[in-house]
């Protein structure tokens, strides 16, 4: 590999890495709107929980809506990344990306916290200069729930 293409490299890798970062940050902020640019217009999430398929949205607007449908549920919204592994082919590329997911809302009266060790898996593509998630396999592996004092 050329010097040339060892810096592209790293650079088409810290760019994904700052993609998910970003994701998650606008999550944090319910800025489904502005976290709806960094999808291709066909994207693709599939959101499961548990082993079992919690929803399957296709395209932006689609994306958006059960972003935003599922986050209104809470006040609080936190996420941690951890380990990014990426494979490049090119102008496209797959990843693994774990997650560390808080998410604090009201139920029945009481304040109550989320937490989900979650697995992506994604596929990007470059399309220009810019890298874009173009479909998001996201598991929740592991969940948990307990009461956080009076609401």
């Amino acid at each position: 590999m050329t010097l040339e293409a060892s810096i592209q490299t790293l650079i088409d890798r810290q760019a994904l890495k700052d993609l998910v970062d970003t994701f998650s940050n606008l999550a944090d902020e319910k800025r489904m709107d502005d976290q709806m640019a960094l999808f291709t217009e066909d994207a693709q999430v599939l959101t499961y929980l548990d082993g079992q398929l919690f929803a399957d949205a296709q395209g932006r607007a689609h994306i958006c809506k059960v972003f935003s449908d599922y986050l209104a549920n809470f006040h609080t919204v936190y996420h941690l990344n951890g380990q990014h592994t990426v494979t490049l082919h090119g102008d496209t590329a797959s990843a693994i990306n774990y997650c560390h997911v808080v998410l604090v809302g009201h139920q029945n009266g009481k304040n109550m916290m989320h937490t989900h060790g979650v697995r992506y898996l994604d596929d990007y593509v470059k399309q220009g200069s810019q890298w874009f998630i173009r479909k998001r396999v996201a598991n929740f592996m592991v969940s948990d729930s307990r009461e956080l004092g009076v609401a």
